[in-house]
């Protein structure tokens, strides 16, 4: 008999239960985990459950009091438990009722996997009672963890914030969401294995914080980084294969414009009433004491309605709401041992959105633009970005495309795969999918914002460039702050400022002319073409030579505007200089990484740049920037006959909890461009062991 710890208020009480596929708890004789120096857990378990419940414990005890507030955030109660300013976010999660969705996504669950969730959440919550101490007074308010918080926190985080982010992001800003991806095949590659870089590009923090680990159980060998609180990893390899996530332009979710009438909204014809709920959410007040509030939630046909202004309403569709197996699937990839099984998962098409880009020991190489894609009567990219009518059936979609629908590129002829967040047609080169094959409303045919094939090219170019890429080059490559974007514009740029500029603008095309052309710590001109790339590229129709599909490696190019571009120039040159008194500030004395030791140089900026190594900035005091999102996590692996080898790097640490030495550990690490080793055999970990845990 083996026991579980569940919560009762106030108090555990001690349950016991019988080791099971999918029902039973911990084999506390032998799971262990163990912590390396960098505070990575490599949980070593008897059967799954164990093994679950270990994933839980560790993520509780590196980000437990960031856990619980998600956690509570998903429930919608977070003002319920830490106060008003909550509220707004409340409202959001029960508009959507994703709590309701929880509940039956728990309910839905198929078993073993429905019990490895609850070992999981049971893991949480034996953490929370072990070690009270470590955690906030205000958020053990959230427990006990449920199987259900779990389910609201992926629905929050996947389909909320990833799939229906743009739509929802029309009233409010989500937060930026981004990636780079390659798979190298044989033919590429010195070695003559395959290889994978993974570089998902996300905020750091909040949702979006990535905890790294790895999972080892019997038949089950797997590393990767899971999304906070989720427990399975997103982004993984094993000992035969591996893949990574980017964003993709995909559109799962729309909005729908109601016309409000008497009775309801007007539906064929005639009114109809909205499906409503008064919803009760209560707020924890400054004294202590709880008020309680309603709200009203109305369903149409479509979905809930997120919006209102005078006799017009808006109503959310969110494709994939009801596919609660969204855990399995990635359980089943995880376990994967060769191509046919893996995409044997994927064509269970249980993720909501996502480009998959795969390699493995066989020498396969798979890009795959995947979700749950609404099959559509009418329309095209353009169309179903705006709200669309919901007075009638026929814009109302009730099925999604099958897997073979989705394009999809395996082992082409170039040796390569990759994605930088562009539309699929260029994962390689020359693309074998046609874009007349691809239904028009599945994605755009050109990157969507003017500067955003940049990073894409850059991305192409180091591929292509090179027929003999060994793993060792795959750190500088990653590390490439090259700004292509100065690659295909300054040659109209410079000339245009000696002959119209005046002096400042003279001054500063030379300052350009002179500059090394990448956004390094050191580089100087950076700082001044980047101010002026930002507000050249607000122009309606900035470049001479737009983006032309057929031309995706040397468009857009040119200045469609030589003298409004002079112009630029000179106003980015006077508010470089009027801020830093300098037009050759160096971009690392502007840009800096944070961490709790104080500040470091950053190497690295936005994509639109053309820049391959991606950070994002927030402005701050004295005219500094402080990164806030970007590279979120860095992984290169090389699939061995041997078993794989892989280096990483997770630039705020693998910890969140005050005191966790491991707060901004790898952050200077990622200043200087260097990855660290991953350790996968037991021996190495235990060469590099900080602490042990064992249930």
């Amino acid at each position: 008999m083996l026991s579980f710890r569940a919560w009762v208020p106030g108090v555990f009480v001690l349950l016991f239960a019988v080791v099971g596929t999918g029902c039973g708890g911990p084999d506390v004789e032998r799971t262990e985990i163990l912590w390396d120096t960098w505070g990575v857990p490599h949980v070593y378990a008897s059967n799954a459950d164990s093994l679950m419940y270990a994933f839980g414990w560790a993520q509780m005890k590196a980000h437990g009091n960031r856990v619980l507030r998600l956690y509570g955030e998903a429930r919608g109660r977070a003002a319920e438990y830490w106060g008003r300013e909550h509220l707004a976010s409340d409202r959001r999660v029960r508009t959507l009722e994703l709590p309701e969705h929880a509940r039956r996504w728990a309910n839905e669950q198929k078993q073993p996997f429905k019990g490895y969730v609850e070992a999981f959440a049971e893991g949480m919550n034996a953490y929370a009672e072990a070690h009270p101490e470590a955690l906030s007074e205000s958020r053990k308010r959230a427990l006990p963890v449920q199987s259900t918080d779990v389910f609201g926190h992926i629905l929050r985080t996947l389909h909320m914030r990833f799939v229906a982010g743009e739509s929802l992001g029309r009233a409010r800003q989500w937060g930026r969401r981004g990636s780079n991806a390659w798979a190298i095949g044989p033919s590429r590659s010195e070695s003559g294995n395959a290889l994978l870089l993974t570089n998902p590009h996300l905020p750091w923090g909040d949702v979006y914080t990535w905890f790294e680990a790895q999972l080892v159980g019997p038949g089950f060998d797997a590393y990767g980084a899971a999304l906070l609180g989720m427990p399975f990893p997103g982004v993984a390899f094993n000992q035969h294969l591996g893949w990574t996530h980017t964003v993709n332009p995909i559109d799962a979710a729309d909005l729908y414009r109601l016309r409000l009438v008497e009775g309801g909204y007007a539906w064929e014809g005639r009114a109809r009433p909205f499906n409503t709920d008064t919803k009760r959410l209560k707020v924890r007040q400054p004294d202590g004491s709880v008020r309680t509030d309603t709200m009203t939630v109305r369903r149409s046909v479509h979905g809930p309605v997120v919006a209102q202004e005078g006799d017009q309403a808006l109503a959310l569709r969110v494709a994939g709401l009801t596919q609660p197996n969204l855990f399995e699937q990635y359980w089943r990839m995880l376990r994967a041992s060769s191509l046919s099984q893996f995409e044997a998962e994927l064509r269970r098409l249980q993720m909501p959105m996502f480009n998959t880009i795969y390699a493995d020991a066989d020498g396969h190489i798979l890009y795959h633009f995947g979700g749950r894609v609404p099959q559509r009567q009418q329309g095209d990219w353009a169309y179903w970005q705006g709200p669309v009518p919901g007075d009638t059936s026929s814009t109302l979609w009730r099925t999604i495309h099958p897997y073979e629908d989705l394009p999809r590129v395996m082992n082409p002829p170039s040796g390569w795969v990759q994605n930088a967040n562009e539309p699929p047609f260029t994962a390689t080169l020359p693309s074998p999918i046609e874009p007349d094959a691809v239904p028009p409303y599945m994605t755009p045919r050109v990157p969507g914002r003017a500067t955003g094939m940049f990073r894409p090219q850059r991305s192409i170019e180091m591929l292509a460039s090179d027929s003999s890429i060994a793993f060792a080059e795959l750190r500088d490559y990653k590390s490439d702050t090259r700004m292509m974007a100065a690659d295909r514009l300054l040659d109209d740029l410079l000339p245009a400022a000696r002959e119209r500029g005046g002096e400042r603008a003279q001054r500063a095309a030379a300052v350009l002319a002179d500059w090394d052309r990448t956004a390094n710590a050191e580089s100087q001109g950076s700082v001044l073409f980047a101010r002026w790339l930002r507000a050249v590229t607000e122009q309606d129709a900035p470049f001479e030579m737009p983006y032309r599909p057929d031309a995706p490696r040397t468009t857009p190019d040119g200045l469609a505007n030589p003298a409004a571009a002079v112009q630029a120039l000179d106003d980015a040159a006077g508010e470089v200089l009027a801020q830093y008194d300098s037009l050759t500030v160096p971009w690392g004395a502007v840009h800096r990484l944070a961490g709790p030791e104080g500040s470091v140089p950053a190497s690295g900026g936005n994509g639109m740049f053309g820049v391959f190594r991606v950070l994002w900035f927030r402005d701050g005091e004295n005219g500094r920037r402080r990164a806030v999102g970007g590279d979120s996590y860095v992984a290169l692996t090389e699939f061995t006959k041997n078993g794989p080898r892989a280096k990483a790097v997770l630039p705020y640490g693998n910890a969140s909890q005050p005191g966790s030495p491991h707060r901004g550990d790898q952050l200077q690490l990622y200043a200087d461009k260097e990855l660290r080793p991953v350790w996968l055999s037991r021996d190495s970990v235990q060469a590099h062991l900080e602490a042990r845990t064992t249930f």
